[in-house]
């Protein structure tokens, strides 16, 4: 069996290998291909994967051997999942992989806005605190999370641990999804309508998948119900947010700051108007690239061709 992997860098910019991968066929990894290249990469292979390649069904006509699309992610809108399941191609994703490192760095958003670390780590190697005529200083408020409220947006597994860390936190929990589950279990936590999401929580975390009824949800009426002081977080996709109005209320101080992972467009053009905002901490879509996650995600994907192979494929999705 011909293999080829599309764009293979994300995954494994150097500290994992392909040798499981290598053990099942012809296995050729690109670091990363342009939409111009992948017909000519792809041809004669009977399994590809991409990540963020898309995989077009114009693309999908031009490769006649192709029996199987490894997604090298949980979405998986990069591929005309339509045009594949009319050729009889399987595509299969990796669900679950990057939970945990997800939820940590929905973590680490909030506390550098609390708590903002760096602004006084800074300060010290500045040499403020050598000079101060006291023991101890604050550059900004430090505000402690015990008995604030976070609301999620989207609850299945990432939103779910959110919140199970936000309770060791002693915060108070609003929740909203399309299916609400039995959450009897939690103190402190309320299913809710957007509206009294929005209206009532201290920390807004994004957590549901990119569809057509959740792109462009957080826009400048959603922003003009939350607190003056709430911080807004989105390590789910970019385009579930405006970014205009977003900036606007950033600059404007409808709401107290914002932690995305994510924006619309990846590389980001420059001039996006976050990347100039107040108050926005952006980090280069690392929620899911802790080593950890990439050995999962790896491991998954080998598993996912190896069942492919023998006949009874696993995480397929269309």
């Amino acid at each position: 069996m011909k293999i080829v992997v599309l764009d293979g860098h994300t995954i494994n910019p150097g500290d994992l290998n392909w040798d499981e991968m290598k053990q099942l066929g012809d296995l050729t990894v690109y670091e990363r291909t342009s939409t111009t290249e992948v017909v000519s990469r792809a041809l004669g292979a009977a399994a590809i994967f991409t990540n963020k390649t898309p995989v077009t069904r114009e693309m999908i006509g031009l490769l006649p051997d192709l029996k199987f699309i490894g997604v090298l992610a949980t979405g998986y809108n990069i591929v005309d999942i339509d045009a594949a399941s009319q050729k009889g191609i399987i595509v299969c994703n990796v669900p679950g992989y990057g939970t945990a490192s997800v939820v940590q760095l929905t973590f680490a958003l909030i506390l550098e806005h609390f708590n903002q670390v760096y602004i006084h780590g800074k300060s010290v190697r500045d040499g403020e605190w050598v000079s101060s005529k006291d023991f101890t200083y604050s550059k900004t408020p430090l505000i402690e999370l015990s008995n604030k409220t976070i609301g999620i947006i989207g609850f299945g597994t990432i939103g779910q641990e959110v919140a199970d860390v936000a309770a060791a936190f002693n915060m108070n929990t609003l929740a909203y999804s399309r299916t609400k589950t039995d959450q009897s279990r939690r103190k402190n936590f309320n299913w809710v309508e957007l509206r009294e999401l929005y209206q009532s929580s201290d920390v807004i975390s994004i957590h549901c998948p990119l569809t057509e009824q959740t792109k462009g949800m957080i826009n400048k009426d959603a922003l003009k119900m939350m607190k003056k002081s709430a911080f807004l977080v989105n390590t789910a996709r970019g385009p579930i947010i405006v970014e205009d109005d977003l900036a606007e209320a950033l600059n404007n101080g409808t709401i107290g700051g914002a932690g995305l992972d994510v924006l619309s467009k990846e590389p980001p053009v420059n001039d996006n108007p976050l990347l100039a905002s107040k108050n926005a901490i952006i980090t280069p879509h690392i929620a899911w690239a802790t080593k950890e996650a990439r050995s999962r995600l790896m491991e998954v994907t080998v598993a996912n061709l190896r069942s492919y192979q023998e006949g009874d494929p696993v995480n397929q999705v269309n």
